[in-house]
């Protein structure tokens, strides 16, 4: 379990630190909010949370441990105590550490869950994270979209349709004619941003222990969705041009690949845009083979120096392709919007499987991304974003050579938010994770796209602020450098 401050001792009160700590754990214990079996945050953790000394804590945690709220257990750590195990009028309370444990949906890796944690804490720079900060999201523009909401009458407030606000589906077939996609709204699946069509497609097309094939690296072996499902994931290597299209058919037959998962514009985390040719050849070979694609495309407004190719969908005329699109990398992550277009059947069968999840995406969400498709908000947003992802990019660029030229090497991606560091040397990229940690950076490594890798770490110019950015960077190399030492002088690296 992670410790989340939701609460401060009171300095200016009578009782003691210690007191008052003791009280608060001694409370959620009794409240069942730490059943029996919950390993409580370490002390480290409690202090830095909680602004006191070390020793305060433990004086804190050593009452709690006599009063038997407490135990402590071989294996390292503090757990909590059955208290009522002793008490002949109290029922044993549910084993909840045990149902934790037994629940079918995998847990995020541990380093997932640390940077889950870490990026809401204020004094964090956020070197890996894949979303816009804030001073790019479009604060005026949706207090504009919303308050022409707020005057619609004919707005709803229940329900949408299975596949979608039937407005908004019309309106985004529109907006991928711009690619070259034509498609109707009814072969169009609102969801609840495109990690929700992922999970529809797992649950609701695919049968357990079915192969998924996708690049390696890939964004899909940092969640567990497929796993969840009972999916295996197995990687095709990449080269400059994107996935290797002529060894599909070589992983098709050896790991009876059920569906090919493909990023091909600003591959995350490698930033590659696939090329016009491999397009077109992993297309064919994915028809000639029978073998259909999920073409995650959320990236593709985000181009920079010149626009991507057409999206694999644009030239699919036999319905191979799934095509998953989304506002959370242009327009704002909490507004929860994305979309799936694919065969009517296709969508009929993940509109029905998300309605038995949840009835559909908000009505409210739909009907202000609507708003920025119809109004033009969105296009001219869009001319905005590029612009200030232009000047980050630059100044990552910059930093990078500058603190870290000598020791790592990368490619300057055309757009995305990406830069997919290689460092010159092979380290423990775990340690070099914590390292960072510990001085307030926080790294997306690369260990989370492809766990053999050791030499690669996801650089985001799209999060961190300018000033952090180059802060970042700076304090990064001065961690590189010195494992690096350590490396070269053969000394222990932890």
């Amino acid at each position: 379990m992670t410790s989340q401050v939701e609460w401060q001792p009171d300095r200016k009160s009578d009782l003691p630190l210690h007191y008052q700590i003791s009280l608060h754990i001694k409370n959620k214990i009794i409240r069942g909010e730490w059943p029996a079996g919950t390993k409580i945050p370490s002390q480290r953790r409690l202090s830095k949370d909680f602004g006191v000394n070390r020793s305060t804590i433990v004086v804190a945690l050593d009452e709690l441990t006599a009063d038997g709220y407490l135990k402590g257990n071989r294996g390292g750590g503090t757990t909590v105590a059955n208290f009522t195990e002793h008490d002949q009028n109290s029922a044993p309370p549910p084993d909840w550490t045990s149902y934790v444990k037994s629940g079918i949906q995998s847990s995020n890796i541990s380093t997932v869950q640390e940077i889950n944690q870490a990026e809401f804490r204020s004094d964090i720079i956020r070197l890996g994270t894949g979303e816009l900060a804030p001073d790019l999201l479009p604060h005026q523009e949706m207090r504009t979209v919303l308050q022409k909401l707020s005057n619609e009458t004919t707005m709803t407030l229940g329900y949408e349709e299975p596949k979608g606000s039937a407005r908004l589906r019309q309106l985004i077939a529109q907006h991928v004619e711009n690619y070259g996609i034509h498609a109707a709204p009814s072969s169009i699946l609102i969801v609840s941003g495109a990690l929700q069509a992922l999970h529809l497609i797992s649950i609701g097309l695919l049968y357990r222990g079915s192969t998924i094939l996708l690049e390696k690296p890939s964004y899909l072996y940092s969640i567990p969705i497929f796993q969840s499902a009972g999916m295996k994931l197995t990687g095709i290597p990449m080269d400059n041009q994107g996935i290797r299209a002529d060894l599909v058919p070589k992983y098709k037959k050896q790991y009876n690949g059920a569906l090919l998962y493909t990023i091909p514009t600003f591959h995350n985390p490698t930033g590659i845009v696939m090329s016009r040719n491999r397009r077109e050849q992993l297309l064919q070979v994915c028809i000639k083979e029978g073998l259909p694609l999920i073409e995650d495309d959320v990236y593709r407004e985000l181009w920079i120096d010149a626009p991507p190719p057409q999206p694999l969908k644009a030239a699919d005329s036999g319905g191979n392709v799934l095509y998953v699109g989304s506002f959370s990398k242009t327009v704002s992550p909490g507004l929860r919007i994305g979309w799936v277009i694919g065969p009517e059947p296709v969508m009929d069968r993940l509109a029905d499987i998300k309605m038995q999840t949840d009835y559909g995406a908000s009505s409210l969400s739909q009907a202000a991304a609507a708003q920025w498709l119809a109004s033009g908000l969105y296009q001219q947003h869009i001319l905005s974003l590029r612009q200030q992802l232009l000047v980050r990019r630059a100044i990552a660029i910059t930093a990078l050579e500058k603190h870290l030229g000598d020791f790592a090497h990368w490619e300057i991606p055309n757009g995305g938010f990406y830069v997919w560091l290689c460092l010159s040397k092979i380290l423990p990229l775990k340690a070099l994770f914590a390292a960072a940690l510990k001085e307030g950076i926080l790294l997306n490594p690369g260990h989370l796209y492809d766990g053999e890798n050791s030499r690669h770490l996801r650089i985001s110019y799209a999060y961190a602020s300018l000033d952090d950015l180059e802060t970042g960077i700076f304090k990064l190399s001065v961690i590189v450098k010195q494992m690096l030492k350590a490396s070269d002088s053969g000394s222990s690296i932890t």
